[in-house]
């Protein structure tokens, strides 16, 4: 299996995704979950408080392919290897364990971790052995190669 991965790129992405959960931290006193943010914009929210900054942030995140594009002139590429059935199917799945662990990989694999979260340390471990377990029963038992 060939993948698309480069260090540099890697690194980079990294330290923008860092500076800005340090930023959000810092100016707004926010722990940048993205589960956390999204919930602010869809109801029954009962405290709208964050809504502007909620709004701000993922508008950032549907811009950033086309700011990419208009800075680089080239196209951001993304492949799904999945028919759209998984795709919906697995969202959910993400959605339900976002609730049940009481936040997202953003928020406990970056900012909790960083803040030496216990309870982030136990769901970014579940997260990691349940994603292992995953690709080597997809790969390894089923035989899928994407």
């Amino acid at each position: 299996m060939t993948t698309e991965f480069t260090p540099l790129l890697s690194l980079t992405g990294g330290a923008l995704i860092g500076i800005s959960a340090v930023l959000l931290m810092a100016t707004n006193g926010r722990i940048a979950g993205i589960s956390g943010i999204v919930s602010k914009i869809l109801p029954p929210h009962a405290d709208r408080g964050g809504l502007f900054q909620s709004l701000v942030f993922i508008l950032g995140l549907l811009l950033a392919a086309p700011l990419y594009k208009l800075v680089t002139s080239q196209a951001a590429e993304q492949t799904m290897a999945a028919s759209t059935v998984i795709l919906i199917f697995a969202g959910l799945l993400v959605g339900f364990g976002s609730v049940l662990g009481g936040g997202c990989t953003s928020g406990h694999g970056v900012c909790g971790l960083s803040r030496l979260s216990q309870r982030s340390m136990v769901a970014t471990g579940t997260f990691m052995v349940t994603a292992f377990i995953t690709v080597y029963f997809l790969r390894h038992v089923l035989g899928a190669t994407s």
